[in-house]
């Protein structure tokens, strides 16, 4: 995924109060901390390496602010029990709808 889809995802996580927490898994196996941080902590580093995201959401009305936005940015991914899951990158065979 591009890096205008990553900052668009992280400017409307940002603009959502509560901000949902996340949790990135790089290519080379890193798992970073589950943070809360939009704005500065979710781009450093950069997006080139970054396999996908986990969203992790609080409640109900949350994961409904969380998956609205998440559509109107149409971003490869899924949702899961703790949230979302958006995809950077897809293994070989992998297959991913959009959200």
């Amino acid at each position: 995924m591009n890096d205008t889809k990553w900052n668009e995802i992280r400017l409307a996580m940002y603009g959502l109060s509560p901000s949902p927490a996340w949790r990135a898994f790089d290519l080379s196996g890193y798992q970073s901390a589950i943070d809360r941080e939009w704005y500065y902590h979710f781009r450093a580093g950069g997006y080139t390496s970054m396999q996908y995201v986990d969203i992790l959401v609080d409640d109900a009305a949350q994961r409904s602010h969380v998956l609205q936005a998440l559509r109107t940015i149409h971003v490869p991914g899924k949702e899961t029990a703790e949230g979302f899951r958006v995809f950077g990158y897809l293994r070989d065979g992998q297959t991913a709808d959009y959200l």
